[in-house]
């Protein structure tokens, strides 16, 4: 596989990810997007450092994971605070919840 077949799907798989945080309201499907766009972006630093041969790439790829790991903890962790407080939770609505 070359770097550019890599570099055109991390592209196709960011636009997906972008249009599905532009065009959803609930916001499950926001997170689930926003995942989407930084699995793209893992994968076009991994297809990169791979391209070069070296391994700080795959290291960046690791702590990127993580914190898309944490982030996707705390998301879905304020999401079921919003919807035990209000039910169904759409993006709109977030702003409700402060008072």
């Amino acid at each position: 596989m070359t770097l550019e077949r890599i570099l055109i799907l991390s592209i196709v798989l960011f636009a997906i990810g972008l249009f599905g945080v532009l065009a959803r309201r609930h916001l499950i499907a926001i997170l689930l997007s926003l995942e989407l766009m930084f699995n793209a972006a893992n994968l076009a630093i991994l297809g990169i450092a791979w391209h070069r041969g070296c391994l700080a790439g795959a290291l960046i790829v690791l702590f990127g994971i993580a914190i898309t790991v944490a982030e996707v903890a705390i998301g879905l962790s304020l999401f079921l605070l919003a919807e035990r407080v209000r039910g169904v939770v759409h993006a709109d609505e977030l702003s409700d919840l402060r008072g």
